[in-house]
């Protein structure tokens, strides 16, 4: 294509889509693709190591390798001619004549020649050679097998594909075909990506990610920086709560404060005394409520945003002090304190089952994924698992959670949360027995969980919360200050798009709100009268946030803008980001 290893005149400098160009089927191996970052250094590069001339103002942009990507993008836009002007007048070739030949050789079939060829395109790794020879005469064997041509297909791999030495079990498989051709025909009709020919576009692209990117750019480069350049400056925004696809390329990204939940919206008052907790349905279109006046509401969220009353749960004998919502948001638990369990149905209001051991009170509750067991921690700091119906299925005795009403379970099912100690919580796998520990200097006070089941807010008594990823090695991501906390239970969640912030109530009357990834403290928002116990960002609407508060009163917080139109169409608060404040 051109350059000084091109000897071809500048019209012929056409680079070779392998996107554009057909293939024969459209089958995929089941070869892991190997990665190419180890053998990258090893490559050589496609001018002189000296050409180091750069671009931009930072002087951290090798302009060859700038120049190469802008073509790439150029061809893969179909813009065949601008990007073949681009490599003439720039003198910088996409790809060496060898590389092109090689592409071209694949496409075309020429799967002998194309081996050959690979060894001259300035690859210094023989094991990236041997596996790409592979990839290409796997190729080869199955458009023989599809062509009815056993005996070449089995000389082929005798002699060609064995002597490699790579992946010995797919040689076995690769033979079963020969052994019993039948065993070809059904993986080949069978629409799984088992052993089938696949495209030669397709498989110009698997050596593509195979190969280094110093020899063949992979394909998009471009597209991929400048995505990879738009999640940094999202990521980076503190304020950023609205939809990524309106984010502009011709601006860098900064979003204002009015994308943040910090207006009070409505005020709900039927609670009669302080009210503890509270929690959004999965759907977001219901936030339960628990008051130490011995009830539960159940509000529906409107269409419009507003929220209205739906269902009041009256039967606890004690405060209630822990809400857990079913997966499918049909039912709800409810945990008096030390008393006991019980589940509605939330649609009709109707209590379906109170769960209780003999003597002891019950302090916590979750669901399991499945939606057919609950958990419930004792007063005697057991926890008991039991089918929806009541029956006791599983006891597990000794210090497995504390006086916390907190109680979860990760996304999988597996594993049990609790607070086991003062300074300690508990991961407990209930069928492994496997046990993981994640200790604090201070006292626990409350957890939630992510939605994800990946990482757990832990808030202390010494006024912090702390960040945990509990998947793979355990350990604190972040910390979060500034609320405050003497005397009671205050409750953190997750939330915002893609739960990008932290919330927490406080003991000052205000909620606050951080940035997750950076920990910088975005508002404190005031309007309560008395200690925000609890706090819930409703999950499907990034822009409404929900406080629960001793002085007796919910509020419901959103974006300044009520109404707001997209499309021409009235939100529920939902709005949407155009990069300005």
């Amino acid at each position: 294509m051109g350059g000084v290893e091109d000897d071809e005149p500048p019209s012929k400098r056409v680079r070779i889509s392998c996107s554009k160009l057909g293939g024969l089927s459209n089958g995929k191996s089941l070869r892991e693709p190997a990665s190419c970052s180890l053998c990258d250094s090893m490559a050589r590069p496609l001018l002189s190591e000296g050409d180091d001339e750069v671009v931009g103002p930072k002087g951290v942009v090798r302009k060859i390798e700038f120049v190469r990507i802008i073509a790439e993008a150029l061809y893969s836009l179909g813009y065949k001619k601008t990007g073949a002007h681009l490599e003439e007048e720039s003198g910088i070739p996409l790809h060496s004549s060898a590389v092109n030949s090689f592409m071209q050789q694949v496409l075309d079939g020429n799967w002998d020649e194309s081996v050959v060829t690979l060894h001259k395109i300035g690859l210094v790794d023989e094991s990236i050679i041997k596996l790409a020879s592979f990839v290409i005469l796997e190729q080869k064997f199955f458009e023989l097998l599809d062509g009815e041509n056993f005996m070449d297909a089995l000389k082929t791999l005798r002699t060609e594909i064995a002597p490699l030495c790579v992946n010995s079990d797919r040689v076995r498989e690769l033979s079963s075909c020969i052994i019993d051709p039948s065993h070809h025909d059904l993986c080949r009709f069978s629409g799984k990506d088992t052993l089938t020919v696949k495209s030669r576009s397709k498989l110009l692209e698997e050596l593509q990610s195979l190969l280094p990117p110093t020899v063949m750019i992979p394909e998009k480069r471009l597209v991929h920086l400048v995505e990879q350049a738009l999640d940094l400056q999202r990521d980076a925004c503190k304020f950023h709560n609205s939809m990524v696809e309106e984010m502009s390329l011709l601006t860098d990204h900064q979003c204002g404060r009015d994308h943040i939940p910090s207006q009070t919206l409505q005020i709900l008052n039927e609670h009669s005394g302080e009210v503890w907790f509270l929690q959004f349905s999965h759907n977001g279109q219901y936030l339960a409520s628990s008051s130490n006046d011995r009830t539960v509401i159940i509000w529906e969220v409107k269409v419009d945003g507003r929220v209205s009353l739906k269902r009041k749960l009256i039967g606890h004998q004690k405060p209630v002090s822990f809400i857990s919502w079913s997966l499918d948001d049909h039912q709800l638990l409810t945990c008096g304190v030390e008393e006991v369990v019980r589940r509605w149905d939330a649609l009709t209001g109707e209590c379906l089952h109170v769960y209780e051991k003999g003597g002891l009170g019950v302090v916590s509750c979750a669901w399991a994924p499945d939606g057919r067991r609950i958990f419930t921690g004792l007063t005697d700091k057991s926890v008991i698992m039991w089918d929806v119906d009541g029956k006791e299925l599983e006891c597990w005795k000794g210090q497995r959670t504390s006086m916390i009403s907190d109680l979860g379970m990760t996304s999988d099912g597996k594993q049990i949360i609790t607070v086991s100690k003062d300074t300690t919580i508990l991961l407990f796998g209930w069928e492994s027995k496997a046990e993981k520990i994640i200790e604090e200097d201070q006292i626990i006070i409350s957890f939630a969980l992510s939605r994800d089941g990946k990482y757990l807010l832990v808030s202390l008594v010494n006024e912090e919360i702390h960040l945990w990823n509990i998947e793979g090695h355990v350990r604190v991501l972040a910390k979060y200050k500034g609320h405050k906390r003497s005397r009671f239970v205050v409750r953190s969640c997750f939330g915002g798009l893609e739960q990008a912030f932290i919330a927490s109530g406080s003991e000052d009357s205000q909620v606050y709100i951080w940035h997750r990834s950076s920990g910088e403290l975005v508002m404190a928002l005031p309007g309560h009268s008395g200690t925000v116990n609890c706090v819930s960002w409703n999950p499907s609407n990034p822009h409404m946030l929900a406080s629960a508060s001793d002085d007796r009163t919910i509020r419901i917080w959103g974006l300044n803008e009520v109404k707001i139109k997209h499309n021409g169409a009235h939100t529920n608060g939902v709005h949407f980001c155009n990069g300005e404040s």
